[in-house]
């Protein structure tokens, strides 16, 4: 009997060739708008590799072959699950935070004390990955528009990615993370993990009541939520998009947009090169532009 032991068998990478990431360039960019540049392909190996392991196929031919083969629908969405970026943090980009905590949501406490417009607002939190910024805007939102004054604030996170649709939903991260919450809004509405969530927090019991959750793909706005949204947050992810699937998400955000509302998009994004009908507030921050009231000819 042989002292040595069995020869393991290693298996092989699988090759992303030229022709094979076309293929899926071609098929993310159909289903969610989303550009994969040539350069991009080790992460897109990297990635798609997993599911290959999962599913036993050799491939990604044969992957591409069984994703896009009829009934295999959920593991196309497992494939763009794969492929999405979830960078985020509480309070990205604080500008954009410290404009609404410091003039959009006091002028619309004051015109709600004085009737001048309703005590409702919707926020949607389009991308909102693993829903640090969703919670960022619903601590902001009950900070300054709170129940107890008649205020009915809804915030909904929609994501593409079911898996960070389900973090955001558990409303559930490392302690660690807390460290970019202003600390009023940290005591005010996180609870803090003791025993076996130990080094965790929790979104609390105020955030969860005002929080909907719901999956949408930015390039089918057939599955968009209906508006008006008084303010919609689309950052940092049409920096992934074409060109006219990009020109397409913000025509339709803007369409939702209430005539008072605002509409932000990352720091690396603008309006640049479409011709929307809205005003600059801030980097990267657009209300509609006003219109002038109807005259009419008399004869």
């Amino acid at each position: 009997m042989s002292a040595h032991p069995p020869q393991l068998r290693v298996m092989e990478t699988p090759v992303l060739g030229p022709r094979e990431l076309a293929l899926f360039q071609a098929l993310v960019e159909k289903e969610a708008g989303i550009h994969l540049s040539a350069a991009k392909d080790a992460l897109v190996a990297n990635r798609l590799s997993r599911r290959l392991r999962e599913l036993g196929l050799s491939s990604f031919k044969a992957y591409y072959a069984y994703v896009t083969e009829r009934g295999h629908e959920a593991e196309k969405v497992r494939m763009l699950d794969s492929l999405c970026t979830h960078e985020t943090s509480f309070f990205r980009e604080p500008q954009h935070f410290d404009l609404l905590r410091e003039r959009i949501l006091p002028d619309w406490a004051a015109q709600g004390a004085k009737g001048m417009r309703p005590r409702t607002l919707r926020v949607w939190s389009a991308a909102c990955s693993t829903g640090e910024e969703p919670y960022s805007l619903a601590m902001c939102l009950l900070e300054a528009l709170p129940p107890g004054a008649g205020w009915s604030v809804e915030v909904l996170a929609t994501d593409l990615s079911t898996w960070a649709l389900e973090r955001t939903q558990q409303g559930l991260w490392d302690l660690e993370r807390s460290r970019t919450i202003p600390q009023p809004l940290l005591k005010a509405f996180m609870l803090k993990g003791v025993r076996s969530q130990e080094g965790l927090m929790k979104a609390g019991p105020e955030l969860r009541a005002v929080m909907r959750f719901a999956r949408v793909n930015l390039n089918s706005e057939g599955e968009w939520p209906a508006g008006p949204f008084d303010i919609i947050f689309c950052r940092n992810v049409l920096i992934y998009f074409g060109a006219e699937a990009r020109k397409r998400v913000i025509d339709g955000m803007l369409r939702r947009l209430s005539p008072s509302g605002y509409f932000f998009l990352g720091h690396a994004e603008s309006l640049i090169g479409i011709n929307a009908d809205v005003s600059s507030v801030s980097a990267n921050v657009y209300t509609p532009r006003a219109r002038p009231p109807a005259t009419h000819r008399t004869r």
